[in-house]
């Protein structure tokens, strides 16, 4: 299974990383939202961890650009973001869970 982390933390990415590729999966990874839209969009991903709060591109633009371009891989969204209407929009997007 092939994984894409998009985390501008980098110590929480890298911790992402790191215990994903121990469970077995195969992941990558992106620091910003311009990188994580770029290879969500070209490369084949059994499921993706994306954050909203990202520099360069938004997570919620990032993820609405997948699902425009019919990009159905499941998205999990990872945010320190505690608005209620933040979630939302990250569901409208198409945001699985």
């Amino acid at each position: 299974m092939r994984l894409l982390v998009v985390e501008d933390d980098k110590g929480l990415n890298r911790q992402l990383v790191k215990a994903l590729s121990q469970a077995g999966y195969a992941v990558d990874s992106a620091l910003d939202g311009e990188e994580g839209q770029f290879l969500g969009e070209t490369e084949p991903y059994d499921a993706v961890i994306l954050d909203l709060g990202l520099p360069k591109i938004d997570g919620v633009k990032v993820l609405e650009s997948w699902r425009e371009a019919g990009r159905i891989m499941p998205v999990l969204v990872l945010t320190a973001r505690d608005a209620w209407s933040d979630k939302v929009k990250s569901f409208d997007a198409g945001a699985d869970d």
